[in-house]
């Protein structure tokens, strides 16, 4: 039962940070496809601030990990 526990709280990190992501994400490209249609020079910056919210999930599989080393 205990595994089992630990590899539930595992999954919820992913997903949640995984969920939050998305929904960041749409947030963020809607904007930035409003951006584009006006200023087209700044097609940089709307990279960069799609890939801030990759750190989530980044940081969401770091967790997952430690609590799934926490099985052994």
């Amino acid at each position: 039962m205990e595994k089992a526990i630990i590899a539930l709280a595992a999954a919820i990190a992913i997903g949640a940070t995984s969920l939050a992501t998305a929904w960041a994400q749409s947030r963020i490209g809607s904007a930035g496809a409003g951006t584009l249609s006006e200023k087209p020079e700044l097609s940089g910056t709307i990279i960069i601030m799609m890939a801030i919210p990759e750190t989530m999930v980044i940081l969401g599989f770091v967790v997952a990990t430690m609590i799934l080393l926490m099985l052994k």
